[in-house]
């Protein structure tokens, strides 16, 4: 929301495979501009023209017009239907400057034209938007993450996402995927211990069009939710216990693996890998635990339907999380009290 100073960035269009006039509106519309805007024109071969494929090839064009200059830089990417909010870049910026080596913004539908699908695929978008965040909170309670703190969300969209120029060199770019490029680059980025923040107030507003170009993309799922309305979730959302199940025992891991006694914590879990785990990093024994462990193994994925009572049981299970995290917070807040030297 603050002025932004002349030179501090610069806009780079990838307009791909277009049959339209994009690329000749956004040149005549370029002098009016606050801050310089380059045009590339790109006729990408049907293997990399994709959703994913056309990012990564905007991505690594900003990546190397950096290296030019030698900055230090930082890529963000957003979607040619989708509106940044004012105070986008200076969001992304402070995260990035606290110390994040990625930000994954919220993505929100744009209000007029989600209206415009109907009362069901209203009700159902409240009940998911609910009920992701009340399995984001359960993660952030029994898993936390220093760096992602609650208030988070679960959202790794290519609609908002901003990372340090050296990072997106050391991981070789944006993964080379048709589709799910974005939640592919922030999972790369975590495997390789990099601080990805996913916050709520970098955010987006995107359209809800059911023509999109990329098959099987967000455009084709909205409309077949628009018209089955009780169609599958997404995977993650699993019943509120399993979720619950699967974080406690990924927190629980998670500070095994950090105080080096994560051959004992699998031992507790009643699980045994076929070689030994010491030598390993995090993420990828987490994915072999959650590939074999049978309490962790993914069945179908809810329904709208059956949210609203998984939304009532969340509910249940935040309430004696928050419980017991103020209980931790009084007394560690009465050790200190009691330590003298604390006290003086």
């Amino acid at each position: 929301g603050m002025p932004i100073a002349r030179g501090e960035f610069e806009v780079l269009l990838l307009a791909n495979n277009c049959t339209d006039a994009t690329a000749d509106a956004a040149r005549c519309l370029a002098p009016q501009l606050p801050f310089p805007l380059t045009v590339i024109e790109r006729n990408l071969p049907a293997e990399s023209a994709t959703a994913g494929g056309a990012r990564r090839a905007a991505m690594n064009e900003a990546a190397d017009r950096l290296a030019i200059r030698r900055a230090a830089g930082v890529i963000l990417t957003t979607d040619a239907d989708s509106a940044v909010s004012p105070a986008w870049f200076a969001a992304n910026m402070r995260h990035l400057t606290e110390g994040a080596d990625c930000v994954a913004g919220y993505v929100d539908a744009e209000p007029t034209e989600i209206v415009g699908l109907g009362p069901a695929f209203l009700r159902r978008g409240r009940l998911e938007d609910t009920y992701l965040s009340q399995i984001a909170e359960i993660y952030a309670r029994c898993d936390p993450r220093p760096h992602d703190p609650w208030p988070n969300h679960r959202v790794s969209s290519g609609a908002s996402l901003a990372v340090r120029l050296a990072v997106y060199r050391a991981v070789g770019g944006l993964p080379p995927n048709a589709l799910g490029e974005d939640i592919a680059f922030t999972d790369l980025l975590d495997r390789h211990g990099f601080k990805v923040r996913h916050a709520l107030d970098v955010s987006v507003v995107t359209s809800c069009r059911l023509d999109g170009r990329a098959t099987g993309g967000a455009a084709d799922t909205m409309r077949h939710r628009r018209d089955v309305p009780n169609a599958e979730c997404d995977d993650d959302l699993e019943p509120a216990l399993r979720t619950l199940r699967r974080a406690v025992m990924r927190g629980f891991l998670r500070k095994a693996w950090q105080e080096k006694l994560v051959e004992q914590a699998l031992r507790r879990m009643s699980y045994v890998p076929e070689r030994s785990a010491a030598s390993f990093e995090f993420n990828d024994i987490w994915a072999e635990l959650s590939r074999c462990h049978p309490s962790l193994r993914r069945d179908r994925p809810l329904r709208p339907s059956e949210l609203p009572r998984q939304i009532a049981m969340a509910h249940l299970i935040l309430h004696h999380l928050r419980a017991m995290t103020a209980a931790r917070a009084d007394r560690s807040h009465r050790a200190e009290l009691s330590d003298p030297e604390v006290a003086s």
